[in-house]
């Protein structure tokens, strides 16, 4: 027995998600493990017959989360469970899902094979940073998709003047700039017209949003130096912008605030059934017209 104690997360804003999460329960509990439902997701799916259990007791308690909904249900827990390096299992019942990989219809056999061992392991990086006012920190957080400073509303572009461990790369105007890991290279930084970043890499990506300058492009720097960017300069005086550490959101940033950025210590694991593919997880979200290889069992 790999997992003797699994807890089952679930985006228990969707309708119907009762019965699916049900069905994992009876997997699980055949297989011959505990079972723990986060406490938000026993209270909203009205699941309540099992051990209930909070993010805290989930840390201290399980050795596998089980993770059903999109990538921002796996965003949160990931940040919740990251230190206490508890590893994720992802199961769409989202739309795109790169994160949450394993299809509804698949997810029971997928289950039964990790639980059984065999599975595939990795590492995904998070980012820490902090909004700084003078001396005072006035917000911090961590993020596995990206951190993101963007105007507010229909303000003008904002400034940007951006450094790599105190050496000055560059300053620009835009609507924003992202600023992802690898694994959140396939999300807001794809749309903005980012590459996709192998999730195996120790880089951090910076993708400006509709900058004014078109030579303003894309850029990878390593991931073992500090990031920080400084607003300069807002379009207007009633402008305002705001800086979003995955769905955690700090909206009062002012001309002179720095925003510093770097590779947090924790990382958080993924777990995958055996045969995992990440190319197949692209061709398969992202609809690239490439045959079928033989070694993407899982699709």
């Amino acid at each position: 027995m790999h997992f003797k104690t699994v807890a089952i997360i679930g985006r228990h804003q969707d309708s119907g998600l009762d019965a699916p999460l049900r069905h994992l329960v009876d997997t699980l509990q055949a297989a011959g493990c505990n079972v723990l439902i986060e406490a938000d997701t026993a209270r909203h799916t009205r699941i309540t017959e099992y051990t209930i259990a909070s993010y805290e007791e989930i840390g201290q308690r399980a050795d596998l989360a089980v993770v059903m909904g999109g990538d921002g249900t796996m965003l949160g827990a990931g940040r919740q469970l990251a230190r206490t390096r508890v590893p994720l299992i992802g199961i769409n019942h989202g739309r795109l899902g790169f994160i949450t990989d394993i299809p509804l219809h698949s997810a029971q056999d997928a289950l039964t094979s990790v639980i059984n061992g065999n599975f595939e392991a990795e590492e995904r990086v998070l980012l820490e940073g902090r909004v700084v006012r003078g001396d005072v920190v006035m917000f911090s957080g961590v993020a596995l998709n990206d951190v993101v400073i963007n105007r507010a509303g229909r303000g003008g572009m904002i400034e940007l003047r951006v450094e790599l461990d105190g050496t000055f790369m560059y300053s620009q105007r835009a609507d924003g700039l992202i600023v992802a890991t690898p694994t959140g290279s396939t999300a807001y930084s794809l749309s903005a017209n980012g590459p996709i970043l192998h999730p195996r890499l120790n880089a951090i990506l910076l993708v400006p949003v509709a900058p004014q300058t078109l030579s303003n492009r894309p850029i990878v720097i390593p991931d073992s130096g500090t990031l920080s960017m400084t607003i300069t300069a807002l379009g207007r005086v009633e402008s305002g912008a705001s800086v979003h550490f995955d769905m955690q959101t700090w909206s009062d940033c002012q001309p002179g605030d720095r925003i510093d950025v770097r590779r947090a210590k924790d990382t958080v694991r993924f777990l995958h059934p055996t045969g995992y593919s990440f190319f197949s997880t692209l061709r398969r979200k992202l609809h690239w017209n490439l045959m079928p290889q033989p070694s993407d069992n899982v699709e």
